[in-house]
Parts: C-alpha cells; sequence; structure tokens
C-alpha cells in the first residue's frame, strides 16, 4: 500500500470517529438537560427552586438562600407541600388578599394510621396508638394501652 493510500484512509477514520464522538457527546448533554427539570416551585418566591432537608430543623431548605421555604409544589408528584411540618396540604392553600399564599386556617390530613387536624392554633395528631395535641404553644401527648 503506498503512503498516501494508508494517508487517506487514516483521515477518513479519523473523521468518523469524530463523528462518533460527537454524536455520543450530544446524547450525553441532552440526556443530562433533560434530566436537569425543573422539579421544586416555591409559591412565596414564585420561581423553581432546589431543595434540601436542613440536618438541624428537620425542615426543608431553598439550597441556594439557605432559608426554609414555607408552601411549595412538588412538580413530580403533583402536592402542595407545607414546608413547615412536610405535610401533603393540597386543596388547602389559599390566595390571600395581598396575592400571597398561605394555608387555610383548618384542614385535616389523613395517611393509614397517620391523621392530623389543624384548627387555627390547636393541632390534634394521632399515629397509631399516641395522640398528639397542641394548644396555645403546650404539647401534651397520651398514648393508649
Amino acid at each position: 500500500m503506498n503512503a498516501g493510500l494508508a494517508g487517506l484512509i487514516i483521515v477518513y477514520q479519523s473523521k468518523k470517529n469524530m463523528k462518533q464522538l460527537l454524536l455520543a457527546g450530544l446524547s450525553v448533554t441532552l440526556m443530562f438537560t433533560a434530566c436537569k427539570r425543573e422539579r421544586y416551585y416555591d409559591l412565596t418566591a414564585g420561581k423553581y427552586i432546589n431543595l434540601e432537608k436542613d440536618e438541624k430543623t428537620g425542615r426543608m431548605i431553598n439550597t441556594e438562600t439557605h432559608k426554609p421555604v414555607y408552601i411549595y409544589v412538588d412538580k413530580e408528584t403533583k402536592d402542595t407541600i407545607y414546608g413547615t411540618t412536610g405535610d401533603v396540604v393540597n386543596g388547602h392553600v389559599v390566595k390571600t388578599s395581598d396575592g400571597k399564599y398561605d394555608i387555610d386556617d383548618e384542614y385535616k390530613i389523613k395517611y393509614g394510621d397517620y391523621e392530623k387536624k389543624v384548627e387555627g392554633d390547636e393541632v390534634k395528631i394521632k399515629d397509631g396508638d399516641k395522640k398528639i395535641k397542641i394548644e396555645d404553644g403546650e404539647k401534651k401527648v397520651k398514648k393508649d394501652d
């Protein structure tokens, strides 16, 4: 084989490999872009945010501001979450006269053996055989025997 023909074959192979590398790189980029879609929407801030759990308080916080999130929507589960407690409050969010979002003063949540009832400042929780009542900042716990 002469040197000119061998050089031509190498150039052809290099271009073929470059196309494959370019296509592979483009595929990876598209995959990462598709996976990084926005999931959490902060109703107070009115924008998409990233969340993480604060190890000290257990509350969800905005990773950018490191501040607790009051009410947010999880677009993946289609749930509205009360950031203070982590409770799903679908149907209990109201828009106030000043355009902000707040939790209705009265709501109930039930998941299996877990029940929570909120009426203004009074909170009642049943979790299996344990009952918790919070009123005027005072917490009482009762356990069935």
